[in-house]
């Protein structure tokens, strides 16, 4: 190649520009076309609306959440209640079941009239108001009907004309406070014979 060529490649005027390409230039570097716009503002929207349903969906999972804590937080307060509520019983049945000893030797005096008229006539009298005021019940009477679940029968007597088991004497009077047996009744019981 000779100078010349060279020079005449390099000299090449730039290609004048078109009147389609002169209106897109202008569509691009100036306002942009309602197309664009239509397409931005349907963006806009979608984002928006996009949005709005996670905002609600997060709005009803918070609400979600909340009600479960607030549930579980109740079911804890019934739940401690119901223990505490327990554990009072169980404390107040073991002190009973402690004192229950000197209780039966105040009956005892009681029943051979070593009581009558003494001080630990009207101490006896308090205990068994005090023990009355939880709710403690005597088990046992002569002529109830034996109930293994409430009664530790001591002896069986067969007696005639008896249809059924039945309590014929308390030993030592039982003790239940509400639905718990603190202690069974020591009973002799009348009994058919066989």
């Amino acid at each position: 190649m000779s100078d010349n060529e060279q020079n005449n490649d390099e000299q090449v005027p730039p290609a004048e520009p078109t009147e389609d390409s002169t209106e897109d230039a202008v569509g691009e570097a100036g306002e942009p076309s309602l197309a664009d716009e239509a397409a931005e503002q349907n963006a806009e929207e979608l984002l928006e609306s996009m949005l709005n349903e996670v905002e609600r969906n997060l709005v009803e999972e918070y609400r979600d959440r909340a009600a479960r804590a607030e549930a579980e937080l109740a079911n804890f307060r019934t739940r401690v209640e119901r223990d505490r509520a327990a554990n009072r019983d169980a404390v107040i049945a073991e002190v009973i079941r402690a004192v229950l000893p000197a209780m039966d030797d105040l009956n005892r005096a009681e029943s051979h009239g070593d009581l009558a008229g003494s001080p630990l006539e009207i101490v006896a009298q308090k205990i068994r108001t005090g023990f009355g005021r939880f709710g403690l019940v005597a088990v046992g009477e002569v002529g109830e009907a034996f109930d293994p679940n409430r009664h530790e029968a001591i002896v069986k007597l067969p007696t005639e004309g008896a249809t059924s088991e039945t309590v014929a004497d308390v030993v030592e009077v039982g003790y239940a406070l509400g639905d718990r047996l603190i202690r069974p009744a020591k009973v002799a019981v009348a009994a058919p014979p066989e």
